[in-house]
């Protein structure tokens, strides 16, 4: 039950919308751009830097430490983040409202409020358009809420939920760090050259553009190594919000590569057997809308998922090895090597890019020794397996901190008498 410390109250109260933005007194030539597709749920991909003259019309809204951004266009995506540390020329799109707390508002109660599943249903139910829905900031201001009156009980809550955040953050770092320690290895042993055992080996005319090889060392097309399976052709009735299937789409590729596990959406339907992927598969995205072509090209490991069953869509490809190749090493190819940077050139198309799979095949690379991928693969599956390790933390430490954060933030749990250290992230 709501505590009778609580009130009812609107996000006109209890926040400013929009309060800053650029003007002809702006101070720098210079700026740190956020534009909507670099934010997701709690996330920030990447910033822009750009010169203020060349900038998007769009650069206009300023934030602080402290603000919460969120995209008012489709909002059933969720797309929101949480400003900290932020440089002094920090500017975000129009396509965002900035949300800043006012003074009885702990800040980042505020953000939680936000990510609170029930305000996206209401900002989704409230969207105007119906290709391109939307909320105005009159809609924003309208989102009723019941809070604590007490800035102090704002703070422990936040406070529990922050932990949580921070958790997830070090596990992130922590995967980070490792997924760098496997590209280094890569970029060290089969860019460089300087694989185990070198010193010993000569190098050889590949009478190819790729210049010399070691000896022994062959170059190959990713056609004699692999096969490439399409995804998945669906229909939109296929997605929906609760499901039994996990479906692979492009929100699930970081920028430059990567497994992203908060891009994973949910199927209902028939499928076939060749679109299932597990855990230690590659997927390959061969459609992208983003401009600078981030995600086109770009592979991804399946992790440690807590899905029963997991399906590709056909904006994504999977990359099948041939004469029981090891993964381990594919992935490095396709993710460390100039693959990605070349293969995206490739992609064509005016609002939505393509890559067809014939450019990717005859894609040209120096095939290492058995001896150098099996020396490859022994040290980076592990990395890969405590980075699995990893992810699962986060996901259930997610799915504990998604089960409380309603339920706190609503008062159904009271957390008035907890003795409750206010850390730092909370205020």
């Amino acid at each position: 039950m709501t505590c009778s410390e609580w009130k009812k109250t609107n996000m006109r109260e209890i926040a400013y919308i929009n309060p800053d933005f650029i003007n002809k007194n702006y101070a720098f030539s210079e700026i740190e751009y956020i534009d909507i597709a670099s934010v997701g749920t709690g996330t920030l991909f990447g910033t822009e830097t750009v010169s203020l003259k060349d900038a998007s019309v769009r650069a206009k809204r300023l934030v602080k430490d402290g603000d919460t951004i969120l995209s008012t266009v489709r909002p059933n995506r969720r797309s929101f983040y949480y400003i900290k540390k932020t440089k002094p020329n920090l500017v975000v799109s129009t396509g965002f409202a900035v949300l800043r707390a006012k003074p009885n508002v702990n800040c980042k109660y505020l953000y939680y409020l936000i990510n609170d599943q029930r305000f996206s249903d209401y900002l989704s139910a409230c969207a105007k358009g119906a290709a391109y829905p939307a909320v105005d900031n009159e809609i924003i201001e309208r989102a009723e809420f019941t809070i604590p009156s007490d800035k102090k009980e704002q703070e422990k809550i936040a406070c529990i939920l922050s932990n949580y955040d921070s958790l997830i953050a070090n596990n992130s770092l922590r995967i980070q760090i490792l997924e760098s320690m496997a590209k280094l290895i890569y970029i060290e042993w089969f860019v460089k050259f300087k694989f185990p055992g070198h010193e010993s080996i000569g190098m050889v005319d590949s009478g190819t553009s790729l210049g010399e090889i070691p000896d022994g060392w062959k170059v190959k097309r990713v056609y004699d190594i692999v096969d490439i399976q399409k995804g998945f052709s669906y229909k939109s009735e296929n997605l929906v919000d609760d499901g039994k299937i996990a479906f692979i789409n492009l929100k699930c590729f970081e920028r430059g590569g990567g497994f992203r596990y908060d891009g994973l959406k949910r199927f209902e339907g028939d499928f076939k057997e060749k679109h299932v992927v597990k855990c230690g598969d590659i997927v390959l995205a061969v459609t992208d809308m983003t401009q600078n072509r981030e995600i086109v090209a770009r592979a991804a490991r399946i992790p440690k998922l807590n899905e029963n069953t997991i399906i590709i869509s056909m904006d994504v490809v999977k990359i099948n090895p041939k004469n029981n190749l090891d993964k381990t090493w594919i992935y490095g190819l396709l993710n460390y090597s100039s693959f990605g940077i070349t293969m995206k050139e490739f992609a064509n198309g005016v609002n939505v890019l393509h890559l067809k799979s014939e450019p990717i095949g005859e894609y040209q690379f120096v095939m290492p020794d058995q001896k150098s991928i099996d020396a490859y693969s022994q040290i980076v599956s592990r990395v890969y397996n405590e980075i699995d390790n990893l992810q699962l933390k986060n996901q259930n430490l997610v799915a504990t901190r998604n089960l409380l954060l309603p339920k706190l933030v609503s008062g159904e749990i009271d957390v008035s008498k907890l003795d409750i250290k206010i850390s730092e992230e909370a205020t």
